[in-house]
């Protein structure tokens, strides 16, 4: 009984936090428009490929006899120069880039994440080697490093994938040294140090999981511009190839026929924007809910 009431006293501070963080989600218009329209496209992800009008078209289909046909009832988004349904081939595109991007992000925080808990907890020469070795990646501009990587690799969508993991997770090791830095100092971490816990798990168990929040801020933020720098590999010729119905692959494509056929490029680019969009903003409004320096009372 005196246990149970030990267990919920210590939950009410994160109860009244999580309130508190509701509370200021519900004031922030934006992050709900925002969180409901990412929410909508990780539902269409799931659900496009039973949904979408044309399925053929999204794979190996092609209609030769309606090439390039603007927008109409029978083609949402019109078609393309095999006649092939633009509206069918972006929404299966969503799929693509938000798997994509998920994979990039994951791959990024799982080697970002424990180097940067390990320099910052451990600290000397570990710290300086990780660092240095941090430091070359980031003196490089991610996306001309993902080309460069890209291009060693060879051109594909899981390449390419990779290409932006290696490129993205030094921005994670900074973000958690920094964090791991400040919490080594804490009480909680000296108390487990004192009854002789093993550094290992002081990192992974005190350490890295209250470094979750800006974690979670920077992964949101980036989703968009991994999901950006994807299109931009696949409009270059080093992500997606033919067929693959990639956003930036539909734009390269569509170069050719902009003049005949503005729709073709025109409704990719738009899922690139709403989906950029979208996922900045809810970093931003994370950031102030997670974020109590930012946070508006």
């Amino acid at each position: 009984m005196y246990r149970n009431f030990l267990s919920s006293k210590a939950l009410q501070p994160r109860i009244k936090e999580l309130k508190f963080s509701f509370y200021l989600l519900k004031r922030n218009q934006l992050t709900k428009i925002s969180l409901f329209i990412v929410l909508g496209l990780i539902i269409l992800a799931i659900i496009s490929p039973y949904v979408i009008p044309y399925p053929e078209h999204a794979q190996m289909g092609t209609n030769p006899q309606d090439k390039l046909l603007p927008p109409s009832s029978q083609y949402f988004f019109g078609t393309d120069e095999l006649g092939r349904d633009i509206f069918s081939r972006v929404l299966y595109g969503t799929r693509i880039s938000l798997n994509t991007a998920l994979l990039a992000v994951g791959l990024a925080l799982l080697i970002g994440i424990p180097l940067g808990a390990i320099a910052g907890s451990i600290g000397g020469y570990i710290d300086e080697i990780i660092m240095r070795i941090t430091d070359i990646f980031l003196s490089f501009p991610p996306l001309l490093l993902a080309i460069a990587i890209s291009s060693i690799l060879g051109p594909s969508l899981q390449n390419a994938m990779l290409a932006i993991a290696i490129s993205w997770w030094p921005w994670y090791t900074r973000l958690i040294r920094g964090q791991a830095i400040s919490l080594k100092e804490r009480q909680f971490v000296k108390a487990a140090e004192a009854i002789g816990t093993s550094p290992i798990k002081i990192i992974f168990s005190h350490i890295v999981p209250n470094c979750i929040s800006p974690v979670i801020v920077q992964a949101s933020m980036d989703m968009g511009g991994v999901i950006l720098t994807i299109a931009s590999l696949s409009f270059l010729g080093l992500g997606a190839q033919p067929p693959t119905p990639e956003w930036g692959l539909m734009i390269n494509t569509s170069r050719n026929y902009f003049l005949n056929a503005w729709w073709y490029s025109i409704f990719p680019g738009i899922a690139i924007f709403i989906t950029v969009l979208a996922f900045n903003l809810l970093g931003d409004g994370l950031r102030e809910i997670l974020d109590p320096k930012t946070r508006k009372n």
